[in-house]
């Protein structure tokens, strides 16, 4: 795990990604939508760096529900780009927040989002405790 501080802000999770050609749009920038692929597989990654993967919760009954993204887009990625991914984490009540951040190799940030999430056992909506046993170190 790397830690990075950007902007006086403390991720607890960091991948680096690159840009494939295929997530280009007509104008050689990344399409907006694969972002959230992007932040989506750094949350999925997250998990398994707490020691559960997706698969994992769901066959014990535990779902991660997004309920709510708000994006901020910055400035483009294009073909070739390298960039990290980072990710900090907080609990409020039931919601798990998840603050994600794309920065490219050279330090500009190209999206900003806070990914609202809750938390589903067997159907139903949780405190999300199980989860947060296994988040303690990162919140």
């Amino acid at each position: 795990m790397r830690i990075l501080k950007e902007k006086n802000k403390k991720y607890c999770f960091i991948m680096d990604m690159e840009v494939r050609d295929y997530e280009l749009d007509c104008e050689q920038i990344v399409n907006n939508a694969n972002y959230l692929h992007y932040m989506e597989h750094t949350r999925h990654r997250f998990c398994m760096d707490a020691g559960v993967s997706f698969t994992q919760m769901h066959n014990n009954g535990i779902d991660a529900v997004v309920r709510k993204i708000e994006i901020e887009y910055k400035t483009s990625l294009r073909g070739g780009d390298t960039f990290l991914s980072c990710l900090r984490v907080e609990r409020k009540g039931a919601r798990f927040i998840f603050h994600q951040d794309i920065i490219r190799s050279d330090g500009e940030v190209c999206t900003e989002a806070v990914v609202t999430c809750v938390i589903l056992k067997d159907g139903k909506l949780t405190r999300g405790d199980e989860l947060a046993r296994l988040f303690a170190k990162y919140l």
